[in-house]
């Protein structure tokens, strides 16, 4: 963890600026090892150049933070605190250009922050985080691999509770026990379980609705384990399904390999968009695509790159991200099908190893 608020720290010298806040929890965690929730409370790693990182913390989280941080200057503010005054005095210099998270700090919190903090402009370290976390080391690899074995677990547990009859809310349920007991930390975003016409909502909330023969059954999920996420969708048939359902499913099959086999270092993401994009429109489908390839996927369930056919950033090796085409009629029914990749030196892995064929489930 320390290599990379060293590496942080030479950035921000590169970059002229005099000294750094780190806000958001999941960036805290990413530097120093010390994971939190702090909810409404005030958590901020502070770097000045030549000095030592501090660690702010609320004070109930000390026994914790001390024993999972890298950074050992650690400083606690109570209920009581103003923690912006905290903060004011662990700086040991005077500040020109203060580096801050724009897209985590709200309006409120910025303005408590300005009021006690005298630095005469501020700049956003948002992209330099960003770059910093694109490419995955072997141990966070490692640890995406194990949250993304324990969702396929969950997957293939989760399903002996589908029965006809039984509501997708119930289906929710057992998986979000299964999660628990199998050892993750917990899901990763809210789980989604839909079926038969709602399969065409690709947000859609699980409900009473309940499984039927000939219903189509999608199920996507993921979970958080030792602090990195997992995002997975399988979409099965209940049953015998329609001729159409079935043609919508190989279409969404096709898209999805052909945008895996387009994956290789140097390539926009726009063009792996396309590839898969072109799968679905060879099929007659194209419309019935209605959202971006895939997104990145680490610390947090959706992070950089946004795998979409404007997006001229290059694939880089060591990115992790999700390739999730769907097709998605009214009143008819969708399918997703989405695996979890690992971008290498040569071309892809696939880390999601859950069969991708369509299944029937006899209920």
């Amino acid at each position: 963890m320390s290599q990379r608020i060293d590496q942080l720290m030479l950035s921000m010298i590169e970059k002229g600026l005099d000294g750094l806040l780190v806000t958001d929890p999941k960036h805290v965690y990413y530097l120093t090892g010390f994971a939190s929730d702090p909810h409404e409370r005030f958590l901020g790693l502070l770097l000045e150049r030549g000095e030592e990182p501090v660690l702010i913390t609320p004070a109930l989280d000390a026994e914790a933070a001390h024993a999972a941080s890298s950074v050992q200057n650690i400083v606690t503010h109570s209920d009581t605190d103003n923690p912006y005054q905290v903060l004011k005095q662990q700086f040991k210099g005077s500040i020109g250009t203060l580096g801050i998270e724009k897209e985590q700090l709200t309006v409120a919190r910025y303005e408590e922050l300005t009021a006690v903090v005298s630095a005469k402009q501020y700049s956003d370290i948002g992209p330099l985080l960003r770059s910093m976390r694109v490419n995955k080391s072997p141990e966070e690899v490692k640890r995406m691999q194990h949250a993304i074995h324990l969702i396929e677990e969950v997957l293939r547990q989760g399903l002996k509770s589908v029965k006809a009859g039984v509501t997708e809310i119930e289906i929710v349920a057992e998986l979000e026990y299964l999660m628990k007991k199998l050892g993750a930390e917990g899901p990763s975003f809210d789980t989604m379980v839909l079926s038969g016409p709602k399969t065409a909502l690709p947000h859609g909330a699980p409900g009473d609705r309940k499984i039927q023969h000939g219903d189509l059954l999608m199920f996507d999920m993921g979970v958080y384990a030792n602090g990195y996420a997992s995002d997975i969708t399988r979409t099965f048939a209940v049953g015998e399904i329609s001729s159409e359902l079935k043609s919508i499913y190989n279409a969404v099959l096709e898209a999805n390999l052909q945008g895996i086999q387009a994956i290789k270092p140097g390539v926009t993401l726009a063009s792996v968009d396309q590839a898969a994009r072109n799968a679905i429109e060879k099929a007659g489908y194209g419309p019935y695509f209605l959202h971006r390839l895939g997104h990145g996927l680490g610390i947090d369930v959706h992070e950089y790159p946004s795998v979409h056919g404007n997006n001229s950033d290059l694939v880089q090796s060591g990115m992790i991200f999700t390739v999730e085409p769907g097709v998605y009629v009214a009143g008819l029914g969708g399918v997703r099908i989405e695996d979890d990749i690992f971008v290498t030196d040569n071309g892809v892995e696939v880390l999601t190893s859950y069969p991708k064929e369509l299944i029937t489930l006899e209920v």
